[in-house]
């Protein structure tokens, strides 16, 4: 005796995709950016976390502003000491245009970032 046959249906080809400009359009919420942003900030070897108010830490802010097409980039963050300031916030500027640029689309104009602080990447929690 053999198995019974089971008929398939195979499905046809899809269509070739639509012309680049026939296909719509793709928005990035600006709360997206502003993450991207501060992650990136955050991944950079020279920067460390900082502590709250309340204790827990946190890394890098950012605010992002601009258009679809060209944004302007401000970040705050730590860096670790001694690190050097200059090259580790050259650095992160080239970064950031880079990873913006090919993850989004969009020209970053301007990158400006705050040092708020200089701390030694292994701190201990203080005992009063």
């Amino acid at each position: 005796m053999s198995a019974p046959t089971t008929e398939v249906e195979v499905p046809r080809q899809r269509a070739a995709p639509a012309e680049p400009e026939d296909r719509g359009t793709l928005e990035i919420h600006p709360g997206v950016l502003r993450k991207l942003v501060q992650k990136i900030a955050d991944d950079a070897p020279d920067t460390v976390p900082t502590r709250g108010r309340l204790g827990g830490e946190h890394g890098a802010t950012a605010r992002v502003t601009g258009d679809a097409q060209e944004v302007d980039i401000a970040v705050e963050l730590a860096l670790r000491y001694p690190a050097p300031v200059r090259e580790a916030v050259e650095s992160l500027r080239a970064k950031l245009v880079e990873e913006v640029g090919r993850i989004t689309g969009r020209r970053v104009r301007a990158v400006d970032v705050t040092v708020s602080a200089l701390l030694p990447q292994d701190r201990r929690t203080r005992v009063e």
